[in-house]
Formats: structure tokens, sequence, C-alpha cells
């Protein structure tokens, strides 16, 4: 029964069917919808939209906290409603149209998108779809696994479907801090001072009378893909901790370290379990999704408490929602603006962990792109944390593709955190401090400490010759790409790895 869920009488009336709902959605809208990194996503709505655009075609600007789930994108990519996407994706299907030029895709920054859609730069929202666990007796949204972007659509949107899941637990009603910062330039600071402060509603208020359509969903979220812990990611972990064991012996940190925040994926989280045997405990964090090892941190008795837009776990771990009241009161999940805001995090002086796609001598990282041109996923919210934590780490294995890429490279192909906002550096290999350092010191500390053996001596090779060219930080333009190239041409960055092969093939 769904009744119970829905607490204004007046509302019932607004229940239809998702493909009734998916008509109120025009050619040439912008819709914004709820989903954040495969949790709290609307899953019913998009499907029948998807399923119409197929004899009725019709094209979106789809803007969303992050990526979806249940294959949402590749869906809607594929029947050719997504136009445009922002500000991030995760789906190989929608990676390959975005990479073809099908779809428009801006990547921004995730704290960035809804100050956008207020003041007016990009949108407006025509309609919003938010999934939410009920909805309140003045109209009041409460969302279900995620907030994301969720409370800014539902706010400026000119007509809101909700979705109600009524496979999501009541329990999750009272875990959201709802807190939308005031407009600018007469904005107060954001009254967060710690992971567990509350500064705003358990609910999305709305006028009740924007709600246009109610449809009821049971369909749960996606189950991320996460892989286990292995050698090489438990060696990251243990080169992270004794460093900050260091930092705590010379008074910089007490044993509870400062707040933790973890990007999304198998090697932040694998990272995090490091966590669990170390010597610090009462940690706490506050980060955009919490994952598997955060709920392990709980349970290990380390973790205090943990602040987040989204719980996104695997499926060994989904128990967790039906056991949610063992954790709520250590956990809030916040509008994403606020979680990765800049300026609650450099008040609370994060520790930054995320994961590399490619690092160079300096420092520079790529997270975005292969080879420079091919997107994979999106910058997300690792550059609101690096340029502004107390620690920016940025963790990758040495090597990828058996040994065939290296993860360090002379100069990176796309830079997403210049080498200003990266302080450490570490692989299975080691940790780059790189704090203090002037571009000729931090060139040789990454060579000796991250890079695999098998690589030393090329990168120590191309760095030698770009001291003979001078500057500060030295470079030989004609060869910076030179393992791209090798690898482009013959499928390995590593010589005796090398397997010649037509040029188009790699490409492909």
């Amino acid at each position: 029964m769904y009744l119970d869920r829905i607490k204004n009488p007046s509302l019932w009336a607004k229940v239809v069917s998702a493909e009734s709902a998916a008509q109120l959605i025009k050619d040439g809208m912008t819709v914004g919808m709820s989903g954040f990194t495969r949790a709290g996503e609307a899953k019913a709505v998009p499907m029948a939209l998807a399923e119409r655009a197929r004899h009725d075609p019709v094209g979106i600007t789809l803007i969303t906290g992050a990526s979806l789930g249940n294959d949402l994108d590749r869906t809607l990519g594929e029947a050719g409603v997504i136009k445009r996407r922002m500000p991030f994706q995760a789906d190989p299907g929608l990676r390959k149209l975005i990479n073809d030029g099908k779809v428009m895709f801006v990547d921004q920054h995730l704290s960035e998108t809804v100050e956008m859609l207020r003041s007016g730069q990009i949108g407006p929202v025509d309609v919003a779809i938010v999934e939410a666990v009920a909805i309140k007796e003045n109209g009041e949204i409460v969302p279900t696994t995620s907030v994301g972007n969720s409370a800014t659509f539902a706010l400026l949107a000119k007509q809101i479907i909700v979705e109600l899941n009524i496979g999501h637990s009541a329990s999750l009603e009272g875990l959201h801090d709802i807190y939308i910062p005031t407009r600018r330039p007469y904005r107060e600071p954001i009254p967060v001072t710690s992971p567990q402060s509350r500064a705003g509603l358990p609910f999305i208020p709305v006028d009740i009378s924007r709600i246009a359509a109610i449809v009821i969903t049971d369909r749960p979220d996606s189950c991320a893909s996460v892989t286990d812990p292995d050698e090489g990611t438990a060696a990251i972990a243990s080169h992270l901790t004794e460093f900050l064991g260091h930092e705590v012996n010379k008074g910089r940190m007490p044993l509870s370290l400062a707040p933790l925040q973890a990007g999304i994926g198998s090697i932040a989280n694998a990272v995090m379990h490091g966590f669990i045997d170390s010597r610090f405990n009462n940690l706490s964090m506050y980060s955009e999704v919490l994952q598997d090892s955060t709920f392990d941190l709980f349970d290990s008795g380390k973790l205090t408490f943990a602040s987040g837009s989204s719980i996104t776990l695997s499926q060994a771990k989904m128990d967790v929602l039906k056991n949610l009241e063992r954790y709520k009161s250590r956990l809030i999940l916040r509008p994403q603006e606020i979680s990765n805001h800049p300026e609650v995090i450099r008040r609370l002086g994060l520790i930054a962990i995320n994961t590399a796609l490619e690092a160079d001598l300096y420092g520079n990282v790529n997270s975005t792109h292969v080879s420079g041109t091919h997107m994979m996923n999106g910058v997300g919210g690792s550059g609101d944390f690096a340029r502004n934590a107390y620690l920016s780490v940025f963790v990758t294995k040495s090597t990828a593709k058996d040994g065939r890429i290296s993860s360090i490279v002379p100069m990176v192909t796309h830079v997403d955190h210049c080498e200003h906002d990266v302080d450490l550096i570490v692989t299975e290999h080691g940790l780059a401090d790189l704090r203090g350092l002037a571009p000729r010191e931090r060139a040789p500390l990454i060579i000796e400490n991250c890079v695999d053996p098998s690589y030393r001596t090329l990168l120590s090779d191309y760095f030698k010759d770009a001291l003979k060219l001078g500057g500060q930080t030295p470079h030989v333009l004609d060869k910076a790409f030179f393992m791209h190239a090798a690898y482009r041409d013959t499928g390995s960055m590593l010589p005796q790895l090398a397997k010649p092969k037509a040029k188009a093939a790699v490409a492909a």
C-alpha cells in the first residue's frame, strides 16, 4: 500500500502511470533528475520516456547529480532521448555516444551545476523527476538513497514528477539534511562546522501545486561494481596509513585524523579498507559517496560518523539498507553542493583521497580522458575536494593492461588537477609527498617512489633529456607523449611488450 506514504490526500489523485507522467516531457526540454552514483535515481519514468521515444522521437537536456544506475543512461542514449548531458556519467554505452559526438557532454565540477542553474547560466529546468520515499503533508519530498541535485531541481522546476519508491525503507526519513545556500552576493556562511552538523531540513520543501504527477515504483537501486582489496590496493593503503602515522607523530593531526573523503570506485574503496587495520580511531567522513568501506569501517568500530550525498553499495552490502536503523544516527545525506562545497571542505580540513587515471612527473593528474581525447566518466567531485582539502591525495596502481600502460607518464594528455592541487601521489610501490617541492624536485621523487620498476629507466632518461633544455618545469616537447604514442602504435608503452599493429585498430 502506498497511500500511507503520501500524507496529503489531495495528492492521491496525482498518482498516474509512468507512461502518463512521461508525456509531460516534451522535445527540447531540460529535465533535472535525481540520482547520484547509481543511487536514488528516478527509474520508471525515464524507462517509459525511452520506450515512448522509439515511436515518438523526443530529445532533452538531462541534468542529474552524477551517474545513474539501472542502465538508464545507456537506455535513454540509445533511444535518442539524451541530446545534452551534464554533469557526470559512468555508462559505457553513453560514453560511446559522447565520444562519437552524438551526445554533447558538459563535464562539470559537481558543486557547480546548481549554482549555474540558480543564476540562469544554464537551464531553466522544465521538469524535475525526483525519487522519494514519502511525500509529507504540505508536499515536502523525502528523498531516498541520494540527495545530489534533487533539491534544487525540485525548487526551480516548472513541474515536478515524484517517483514514490515503496521498495525503499521508510526508515530513510530523517536521514537527510537539505540546506540550500542563500543567493549571491548576500550569501551567509554555510553553517556546517563538523561532519555531524545539521543545517537544514529533513525533506525538500516545495510548492505542492507544482507536483504534477506521482508514479509508484518499487525498483531497487543498482548494485555498485566493487572489487575486493588486492595486494596492490593493500600496498597503497599501507603507504598512505604509514604516511598519516608520521603526520600524527609530528603533531600535525590527532589519531582521529582529519575528516576523510574518498572518491567513487574500487581502488578508493579498497584503500579505505586499509584504515580498518590501522592504529587510527574515532574517524569521521565528509564525502560524496558512502560506499561499502564506510559501513565496514562502522562495523569495525573505527568510524564514528559519515556525511555524504548518496549511499552506493555492492550486492554484498545491500543489507545495510535493510538494517539502516543500525547506522542512521551516525549518517547524514546532503545536497551535493554542500557535500562538495569549497567553503566547507576548506573549513573542515579534509583528507581527500581520489583516483588518478594517470599522473605525470610533476604531479599533474588526468582523471577523465583516455589519451587526452576519449572521455571516461567525468571530473565528478574530485576537483572540488582536491583544490580545497588539507591533504589532496591521488591513488592509482602504477600500471594497467597487464603492464602495457604506465600510470605515471612524462606529461598527462589532459589535466583535470594541476600540480598546484596535488599533495600526494600513491601507488603500490610507494608515496611521493609533493608538498613544498619545486617541479625539478618532484620528478625524481615520483620516479623513485611511485613508478613501476619496468618504467623507471624510460622516465628517468626522459627527465634527464628535459633537464638539458632547462626551464622551471623541464620538458622535451617533441617527446612528451612518446609513451602514449608507443601504446597507440604498438599496444604497449614498454618496448619489450610491444606488438606492432595498425593505428586504426588501436584507435578502435
